[in-house]
């Protein structure tokens, strides 16, 4: 693992938007740690008959402006300072599209790989039974995230409603459609991020239907904005790549046949008419778009004056570097920053919590519309304050999101 400090990290990132906005200190002193954490452990009987102890947590990082929302990561490297991190980064991401809520995190250290369906059933009802007191939908509002599925949210959501002797679909996003989903929740994080896309060549000029497009990282969401790329602009994707290596095909390759070919070999490794290429030489292709949608800190100072895309489009967790940024930002290439372009999951899932409320849901046309009105508008205010205070774009997030929680901590009253 990674040996710098994810939390550290988040704690830089909002220092140096404190400055900016030349924050009063005090109000910077709250937004700097976490509002409340819960540490659990969770005794659960396994299949052979003993009982193993996991530990738990949930972060609420803040909730000025509504319920904590978040995700639960099952990973058997699990850290508090991760869950701290991105519980803060949750915050920002729900105020910078301007959802009411606050942020959430939560994880368990497991590795869900070696656990039996019964195992995996009884960890998650356990969980829930021993964070149940600060959760719920007008509260804190879990969701997936790494390792965890529709699945497990759905016996999370069923234990919780046992606790409370009543149904609470809204207790738990990304559930399955059969009981409280959202229709268009499968492709949201891609679909937003094209959104901004979209945004942003109308600003720089750049013709979608002529553009040349390199994927790193082909999970949901990189494989999602595949065959979007394709879908909604006609762009051609060159080249794509995941944790095995990638390819590359300048006359374009198919999203059917790359997907189809995934599936089978479980790796886009030698996919036929292609020639192989390493992840870190994909960064540095000369394409219209790169969409980094792996790992985090791939885009680095040394390698940052290399990247030739003319958008970085963020569709992972915290791909680039602080000093990567600035150089980016320098030579004119222009970045949609993480928690603006991936900002697409966390959106159907507050469209899922309002439709669980009123127990009426949308069609997924209806969805993908509404999802388009927020990105779209949260992508004008970054770009729009990017040039009113001349700073790159991940810094002008920081600056609309920041101002919005802290303006709600002072109307509340609580510095």
């Amino acid at each position: 693992m990674s040996q710098v400090n994810p939390f550290e990290v988040a704690q830089e990132q909002l220092d140096q938007c404190a400055k900016i906005l030349d924050l009063d200190p005090g109000l910077h002193a709250v937004l700097r740690v976490p509002m409340r954490e819960i540490h659990v452990s969770i005794p659960v009987r396994m299949d052979d008959g003993s009982v193993k102890v996991f530990q738990g947590f949930r972060v609420q990082y803040n909730n000025a402006r509504g319920p904590a929302k978040g995700g639960i990561r099952f990973h058997p490297e699990e850290t508090i300072d991760t869950v701290r991190a991105l519980a803060a980064w949750m915050t920002w991401k729900c105020s910078l599209v301007d959802l009411p809520l606050g942020g959430g995190k939560g994880g368990v250290i497991c590795n869900p790989k070696q656990l039996s369906q019964g195992e995996l059933e009884r960890l998650s009802r356990a969980y829930i039974d021993k964070v149940s007191p600060f959760i719920g939908p007008e509260k804190d509002v879990p969701a997936p995230d790494v390792y965890t599925t529709p699945q497990i949210m759905a016996w999370m959501m069923d234990e919780f409603s046992k606790i409370e002797k009543k149904n609470q679909f809204g207790v738990i996003t990304g559930k399955p459609l059969i009981i409280g989903g959202s229709a268009g929740r499968g492709d949201a994080t891609a679909r937003g991020g094209l959104t901004t896309i979209r945004e942003a060549a109308k600003e720089f000029g750049i013709d979608l239907k002529n553009a040349t497009v390199a994927i790193q990282g082909y999970g949901n969401a990189g494989s999602f904005a595949h065959s979007l790329f394709e879908e909604l602009f006609g762009s051609k994707v060159v080249a794509v790549s995941d944790s095995k290596g990638g390819i590359v095909n300048r006359k374009g390759l198919s999203a059917a046949a790359v997907a189809e070919y995934k599936n089978r070999t479980s790796s886009v490794v030698m996919f036929p008419n292609a020639e192989p290429i390493s992840n870190e030489d994909l960064l540095e292709l000369d394409v219209d778009i790169l969409v980094p949608a792996a790992l985090e800190n791939v885009i680095t100072k040394e390698n940052a004056p290399r990247i030739k895309a003319k958008i970085s489009a963020e569709l992972a967790n915290g791909p680039t570097t602080p000093e990567a940024d600035a150089i980016l930002f320098n030579n004119g290439v222009h970045v949609i920053p993480d928690f603006l372009c991936n900002a697409g999951g966390v959106t159907v899932s507050y469209f899922e919590m309002v439709q669980n409320f009123y127990m009426y849901y949308w069609e997924e046309e209806e969805v993908y519309e509404r999802l388009d009105k927020k990105m779209t508008k949260a992508y004008h205010a970054v770009l729009e304050a990017s040039k009113k205070y001349n700073i790159n774009m991940r810094q002008a997030a920081y600056v609309i999101a920041v101002s919005r929680v802290a303006d709600a901590i002072k109307a509340r009253g609580w510095v």
